[in-house]
């Protein structure tokens, strides 16, 4: 176990972040339980928090296993070998893309209601999980943000497996990983508590978030 929680992780996360304390950051969480991290390192940041919405493409009978992941745009980045070899159908695909796209905006919808997107337009933008397993749904993530023009994308997670790094620098992320253990089976396997965060937690935290913003601007 290296970490008690999220909220732990958060917290050891945004003591590697504070050179960015005072920096036109912008904080992204991907939901649910990486907005629990996000939340930790937006605070001690002082910067704004909000989500990017990312859903992975799963291989047929095997939920775990990402095959690809669909962009907050409703971009598609697929690893067509990994879909071939796993029997992954055209047919199957292309529900399952649906399928996702429909998922990313409802739950857009109601995290975010009709409140305006951030501004990301050369800001850092730090978008954290909870960790990475294959890397599909932060990579749709950088992804996304990219096209909004940042100075600066970080990818910050409390943990990871070592190759994950690499892949997603050649995305054009900076990465910044507590740890990076092996043999990497799940990420829940290094929380002691793991349990799943429900969407109106994530709303609260997003809502208390900007009500807090909007009291310290006054």
């Amino acid at each position: 176990m290296l970490f008690r929680d999220r909220v732990d992780a958060g917290r050891k996360l945004a003591s590697a972040l504070s050179q960015f304390r005072g920096r036109d950051v912008v904080v992204l969480g991907i939901p649910r339980g990486g907005v629990v991290v996000a939340n930790e390192v937006a605070n001690a940041l002082g910067a704004p928090l909000d989500v990017v919405v990312t859903r992975k493409i799963e291989a047929p009978g095997e939920p775990e296993y990402a095959l690809g992941a669909v962009t907050q745009d409703g971009e598609v980045i697929m690893d067509r070998q990994a879909a071939e070899s796993l029997g992954a159908s055209a047919s199957y695909l292309d529900d399952q893309v649906r399928k996702k796209r429909e998922e990313v905006r409802e739950r857009l919808e109601r995290l975010r209601g009709d409140a305006p997107y951030p501004e990301l337009e050369g800001k850092v933008v730090i978008i954290v999980d909870d960790g990475i397993a294959t890397g599909s749904s932060v990579g749709a993530a950088v992804i996304s943000v990219k096209k909004r023009k940042p100075k600066e994308i970080v990818v910050a997670v409390p943990v990871a497996p070592a190759d994950a790094k690499e892949t997603l620098a050649e995305e054009g992320a900076r990465v910044l990983c507590l740890e990076t253990p092996g043999p990497f089976l799940a990420i829940g396997e290094f929380y002691g508590d793991f349990d799943q965060v429900e969407d109106l937690e994530v709303k609260r935290i997003l809502d208390e978030s900007a009500s807090q913003r909007r009291g310290s601007a006054h």
